[in-house]
């Protein structure tokens, strides 16, 4: 399997909610499946917190709040001789609110969130039912995990953590 390179820059105040090797993994996974798996093909990840994403949000989807993970294609792009599929962004701040601070969950939450920008970047979209339903499959099967898992309901609680017990930290609806 062709690696992808994900070049990860924490700008974020927290520390310690990834590893590279498991979303270099999950981006191999997801480009070969998708076939888009190209030798030298780049992925950038920025983790920040809610001003910096709030910023982006705002000035991209003109949408004046923070939110948990945008993304950027860049169509055809290529640097220094490799294929870049894009951008992704992750407020971990964001994610640290619908974790409750919770640092295993954070660790889930940042792979789920890092497929599902990845999954934008290669052109998917939940627009529609079909869309979503497709998204949810595809992040499940990548993550490996159950497709309860695999995604936030409305409400941006995880449809696994939904059955749990009221308590959990306090979530925004997922705004991609």
């Amino acid at each position: 399997m062709i690696m992808i390179h994900v070049a990860i820059r924490n700008e974020s105040a927290r520390k310690g909610f990834f590893r590279r090797d498991v979303l270099m993994r999950i981006a191999a996974r997801a480009c070969a499946q998708e076939d888009r798996a190209y030798p030298g093909t780049e992925v950038s990840l920025l983790f920040c917190d809610d001003p910096f994403i709030a910023r982006l949000n705002r000035q991209y989807r003109n949408r004046r709040s923070a939110t948990d993970v945008l993304s950027f294609a860049q169509d055809h792009a290529s640097f220094h001789g490799a294929h870049v599929l894009g951008d992704v962004v992750i407020s971990l701040e964001t994610v640290e609110r619908y974790c409750g601070g919770d640092k295993e969950a954070m660790r889930r939450e940042v792979r789920l969130l890092f497929c599902h920008g990845l999954l934008h970047l290669l052109g998917h979209d939940h627009a529609t039912a079909e869309g979503k339903a497709a998204m949810i499959a595809k992040q499940a099967q990548y993550l490996g995990v159950q497709p309860g898992q695999a995604w936030r309901d409305r409400s941006g609680v995880s449809a696994r953590r939904a059955k749990e017990p009221a308590g959990g930290g306090a979530s925004k609806t997922r705004e991609k």
